[in-house]
């Protein structure tokens, strides 16, 4: 009997809820830095960023949805579920903030910073496809406890305790919707009429939301006047126009898609601990043609496949819910509807499913790694932390006008070297989960390699790096003294470990 996989379950209702409100967040964020902080025009913003950004959404999702049909023939499973995919999250703040805005103020020129965003999108895209074909060797010789950690340490930070920030800006519809996804994807409470807990997050949370707006205990959206519109991401050589320009913010932008390859790595890893062991190059491949063809066609964010695998497995997802999540996320941003969305859904009621989605990353770092293991997966949350800690600074320094020589001594020295461990943060989880996780098992000469690939690293920015927007560099004389400190701790300890080894080895042979 010839197998069919049934691509689609009663799960992948709420698993389609909860990718497209993943990503409608995005979009939503998105919107909210360049229209609501730097005041770029809505329509370059609305109608033109955003239906080529979405497009490389749905192409992606589109792909993977195919790679679990692939899958569940090769294996013959009808539980295979495809790889989720969005927006970047990394990105999304590393370009809105640090390129896409920065140039708009520059220029004072919303084409110009749009075209700058494309230029730089498009290089990294070309940078992540090339690097896909190195994904598989460094995921057999990196330690599944390194993996998941630094994958469960992104989750923390940026899906969940960020979205807490926006909950507690607006608690009223924020905790309503909160508590429908505690109670339906937590403790797994069914509700009324068999209802997706996603839906009813936002739809309850949204007329809670409107409500305490009337009554004044809720704020106005930063977007409220738009319509419905038309527009088709089509292909453009724009992008050239600022190609010259985007140069300057490659520095920041390169380590950006290095570490976002770096996330599929451990996404592919964490979905193959879920039961669904996808080809690494595949995935990454697909990531990286995926924000090629949006930046050519006006994306400026680079998509990702999303850490939270595990969670839109066990919510029941199979393949319908990413070719569901495409769909609307491309064709609502090219009928407007996405756009429309956004102006109407308030950002409190739309995060709470990426506290359940980082939740579960965490979970799963912990669950699916051996307990004598945990020092190596925790070690990974400390650069995460780090880098939360230095977003906060800098969104309550910039606005004050303050720079770091206006603080005191004392906080000069706890901002740069949070500023220096935030750096590469991704890079750095890693390496420690994995030099930590090979000390445990006594192997002091692996140990001391991943020793040499962080002073690697650090020589050259990856990691440490001594600058504000974390560029890279090749190492020079005039170089601020913390990447030759920190470089030589590196060495130290790997010689140290080193030498170690050699006693140790010497006493097996004795003994």
């Amino acid at each position: 009997m010839t197998f069919k996989y049934r691509w689609a379950a009663k799960g992948d209702i709420n698993a389609f809820f909860g990718l497209m409100l993943d990503n409608m967040t995005g979009l939503v964020i998105l919107a909210s830095i360049l229209i609501g902080i730097f005041n770029m025009p809505s329509d370059i913003v609305l109608l033109k960023m955003i239906p080529g950004t979405a497009l490389g959404i749905m192409l992606g999702d589109f792909a993977y949805s195919w790679m679990a049909f692939r899958l569940a023939k090769k294996e013959e499973r009808q539980d295979v579920c495809a790889m989720p995919l969005g927006i970047d999250a990394v990105a999304l703040f590393g370009l809105s903030l640090g390129v896409i805005g920065p140039a708009y103020l520059v220029t004072e020129n919303a084409e110009k910073a749009w075209a700058v965003g494309m230029a730089v999108l498009i290089v990294m895209g070309g940078v992540k496809t090339i690097t896909a074909f190195f994904g598989e060797a460094v995921r057999r010789n990196i330690p599944r406890s390194a993996l998941l950690g630094s994958i469960g340490a992104l989750a923390v930070t940026l899906i969940a305790f960020l979205p807490f920030i926006k909950i507690f800006a607006d608690p009223i519809p924020g905790f309503v919707a909160f508590g429908v996804i505690l109670m339906t994807f937590i403790a797994r409470i069914k509700l009324p009429w068999e209802m997706p807990g996603a839906l009813a997050a936002v739809v309850l949370g949204t007329v809670v939301y409107y409500i305490s707006k009337m009554l004044g205990l809720s704020p106005e959206n930063h977007i409220t006047e738009l319509s419905l519109a038309f527009a088709i991401p089509l292909p453009t050589m724009l992008f050239m126009d600022g190609l010259s320009m985007g140069l300057q913010y490659l520095p920041l932008a390169i380590p950006i898609a290095i570490s976002n390859v770096i996330g599929g790595i451990d996404n592919t890893e964490s979905a193959a601990v879920a039961g669904d062991s996808y080809p690494t190059r595949d995935i990454l491949l697909v990531e990286g043609v995926a924000t090629l063809i949006a930046g050519f066609c006006g994306g400026v964010i680079q998509n990702s496949p999303y850490i939270g695998h595990p969670a839109y497995k066990r919510m029941g997802g199979r393949a319908a819910y990413t070719i569901a999540c495409g769909l609307f996320i491309g064709l609502g941003a090219i009928f407007g509807l996405v756009g429309f969305l956004i102006s109407i859904l308030p950002e409190s009621v739309m995060v709470p499913i990426l506290v359940f989605i980082g939740l579960e990353v965490i979970s799963q770092a912990y669950r699916e790694t051996d307990a004598r293991y945990f020092p190596a997966v925790s070690i990974c949350f400390i650069p995460a932390i780090a880098y939360l800690l230095y977003i906060q600074f800098g969104q309550i320094m910039g606005p004050a006008g303050l720079t770091v020589s206006d603080l005191t001594k004392d906080f000069q020295v706890t901002y740069n070297s949070t500023m220096l461990l935030s750096n590469g943060f991704i890079c750095t989880a890693i390496v420690w989960g994995a030099m930590t996780t090979h000390l445990i098992d006594q192997n002091l000469k692996k140990a001391a390699s991943f020793c040499v690939i962080a002073a690697f690293g650090t020589a050259v920015g990856l990691m440490h790096s001594p600058f504000s927007d974390g560029h890279l560099f090749l190492p020079s004389f005039t170089l601020p003294a913390s990447v030759y400190t920190i470089t030589a701790g590196y060495l130290l300890m790997a010689l140290s470990y080193f030498i170690m080894s050699g006693f140790n080895e010497k006493a097996g042979k004795t003994a």
